[in-house]
C-alpha cells in the first residue's frame, strides 16, 4: 500500500541534499537555480568566454604544427593531428552557435508588436 508523502519534508530533505552537495563540490548552483538581475553581462561574459577558448585551442594547435615542423622531438604526429582536430571541431561547434544566435535574432526581429 501507497502512504501519504509529506511534501514539506520532502522539500526540506530535497534542500538539504542540494546544500550538501554544493558544499561538497563547490559547483555555483546557486548562480543556476537565482539569476542576478544583470543577465545580460552575464551571456556576453559566457560567450566571450568561450570564444576565447575556441582561440586558444586554435593557438595551441597552430603551436604544436609549428614545432612539429621545425623538428621538435618531443611532439608526435599524432598530437599534432589531435590537436588539430579539436581545433576544427571547436571552430565548428562555434560556428553553429553563431548561426542559432543569429536565426533567434532574425526570429526575434520578425515577431510582430
Amino acid at each position: 500500500m501507497i502512504s501519504e508523502i509529506d511534501i514539506s519534508s520532502l522539500l526540506s530533505n530535497i534542500r538539504q541534499l542540494r546544500e550538501t552537495a554544493i558544499q561538497d563540490h563547490q559547483l555555483p548552483f546557486d548562480r543556476l537555480t537565482r539569476p542576478e538581475k544583470s543577465g545580460v553581462g552575464d551571456f556576453s561574459h559566457l560567450l566571450q568566454s568561450a570564444i576565447q577558448k575556441v582561440n586558444d585551442i586554435q593557438q595551441q594547435s597552430n603551436n604544436m604544427k609549428v614545432a612539429y615542423e621545425t623538428g621538435d622531438a618531443k611532439i608526435d604526429i599524432t598530437q599534432v593531428m589531435l590537436a588539430s582536430q579539436k581545433a576544427s571541431l571547436a571552430f565548428e561547434a562555434m560556428q553553429q552557435v553563431r548561426n542559432k544566435l543569429v536565426e533567434a535574432y532574425k526570429e526575434i526581429m520578425n515577431m510582430p508588436i
